[in-house]
């Protein structure tokens, strides 16, 4: 279950309210990169995928060593397919748990989804044998998600935001900037990152009824089309594992 993002004196993104057990209802990101990216809404999608790395690296990996233990002899195509078949379903419900409207609504579906796509993205790589933990996955979660074209610019965003929040930590630079204003933007660049156009999020948002269609078709489709770059992306060419890009 998504954390609750503390208020820090301003109205927060609300916690959605799965109605999936704990096993299948997607996990949206932590309450402080809530607030990261509220605070700093331009680099929203580098601020998660810092902390993708950071706190779904592992994960991916613990999951990875698990699953060849548990199926001997399984190939890193299948595995890839079953995190990619788990993710898109958290991916569709995602759409439709979160139980708020307008667009405090639409920046919570989008975060989560973002959150989730950069899961199964780790996961794929972890299938793969890619280092999940490596800084490389930041940059290829930018470019997967086509925040960025390429990766020297992913690279170079990722740094601004780095130092943003050493910043931060250092001087509480975090603004006080108004709310809606933050959340369009923030909502924004979310949707930039899950491949779902905000303008439909919202309007799935506001229509009485159309958010859990509109929202699992959308996200499904999103998902799937990122599944298919990241296998290409980590997928072995010829017989060798992609040696790790370095900056």
């Amino acid at each position: 279950m998504t954390d609750t993002p503390p208020t820090g004196g301003q109205p927060a993104v609300p916690t959605p309210q799965s109605p999936a057990g704990p096993a299948d209802a997607p996990e949206g990101p932590p309450a402080r990169l809530w607030d990261r990216m509220r605070d700093d809404p331009q680099y929203a999608p580098e601020h998660l995928a810092l902390e993708a790395v950071r706190r779904l690296g592992p994960e991916a990996v613990q999951w990875a060593g698990r699953a060849r233990a548990e199926q001997p002899g399984v190939s890193a195509d299948a595995l890839a397919d079953q995190a990619v078949r788990k993710f898109v379903n958290r991916a569709r419900l995602s759409g439709a748990v979160s139980g708020a409207a307008g667009l405090p609504g639409a920046v919570l579906d989008v975060g989560v989804l973002a959150w989730t796509q950069a899961r199964m993205v780790l996961h794929v790589a972890a299938a793969y044998d890619v280092d999940p933990l490596h800084t490389d996955r930041a940059t290829d979660l930018l470019v997967l998600q086509r925040v960025h074209k390429v990766a020297e610019s992913a690279r170079l965003a990722l740094g601004v935001a780095a130092g943003r929040e050493r910043a931060d930590a250092l001087f509480g630079l975090g603004g006080q900037r108004p709310l809606g204003r933050v959340m369009l933007n923030l909502g924004i660049r979310l949707a930039q990152m899950a491949g779902v156009r905000a303008a439909k999020r919202v309007v799935a948002k506001i229509v009485p009824g159309a958010s859990i269609v509109l929202g699992t078709w959308a996200n499904s489709s999103a998902t799937k089309d990122l599944a298919e770059r990241s296998r290409a992306l980590y997928r072995p060419r010829g017989s060798a594992v992609p040696e790790p890009r370095h900056p």
